[in-house]
């Protein structure tokens, strides 16, 4: 089971070389693929802040189709309030999304594919993939 994050959503939006592989590996999985819900907000913003808004927008939408969203509930709002309590505490910080994301991630027991490792790999017991 895998979760995806927005860096590589974004890599597949650019259609980066680097995620042919892992994108045809999911393509041909047997496994649903998701995306929490924190992650569209991350794609939508970034579509509205380009240069062709409405084009990017479609192409977010288009993407999103394909996959099951994991919504931030009640359960993995506590994680993520945990979880950044924790990285205050340790004078670490993370964007609140990031924490979000790998909350709903670690709650619904999927992997986070992700290129953003450095960020992740902050949260404990968060099962990570990156490329």
């Amino acid at each position: 089971m895998v979760c995806l994050d927005t860096s590589f959503l974004i890599d597949v939006l650019r259609g980066e070389k680097r995620v042919e592989e892992i994108e045809n590996r999911l393509d041909k999985g047997t496994e649903p693929v998701k995306v929490a819900s924190p992650a569209i907000m991350e794609l939508i913003r970034g579509a509205v802040l380009s240069n062709n808004p409405e084009t990017e927008k479609q192409k977010v939408h288009q993407l999103l189709s394909y996959l099951i969203v994991l919504n931030l509930d009640k359960e993995s709002a506590i994680i993520a309030g945990n979880i950044e309590a924790e990285l205050i505490k340790a004078g670490e910080k993370i964007d609140v999304e990031d924490i979000m994301i790998g909350a709903i991630a670690k709650k619904d027991n999927e992997t986070l594919l992700t290129r953003n490792k450095k960020h992740f790999e902050k949260i404990k017991g968060l099962k990570i993939e990156s490329y």
